[in-house]
């Protein structure tokens, strides 16, 4: 069983994709960059405005299937360049208190909208 999780806190889906899939206990979030949700359109700023637009989004999605960022067991997070990576692990560190969860953290050659960060994750619920 699967049932869709979508907020409007969060962007709108750009491609045939939801924000998130709950299954049973598991919510596996799609990657999020820095979109304002409200227009849809990237936000001006770097790695770090963009991480932090990013894991706002994804808090946004995690909150609508009822839990919290302590919720997430596993992120993958996209860069366009790993020299992102010292600047980008700051903002992260950041929304990420106590136990992190296990990360994977790879260099893409472009990302959606020409993005800088995107942000993915799984989440165990209740």
């Amino acid at each position: 069983m699967k049932e869709q999780v979508s907020t409007d806190g969060a962007p709108k889906a750009i491609g045939p994709y939801s924000q998130a899939i709950r299954s049973g206990d598991l919510l596996f979030c799609s990657g999020q960059v820095a979109l304002d949700p409200a227009t849809g359109e990237l936000i001006d700023g770097g790695v770090e405005e963009q991480t932090e637009q990013a894991l706002k989004n994804l808090t946004a999605v995690v909150k609508a299937a009822g839990a919290s960022l302590d919720a997430v067991v596993k992120t993958t997070v996209f860069l366009a360049s790993m020299d992102d990576f010292a600047a980008m692990n700051q903002v992260y560190e950041r929304h990420f208190e106590g136990v992190a969860p296990a990360r994977s953290t790879i260099a893409v050659k472009t990302l959606p909208k020409n993005a800088l960060v995107e942000i993915e994750a799984i989440a165990r619920l209740g």
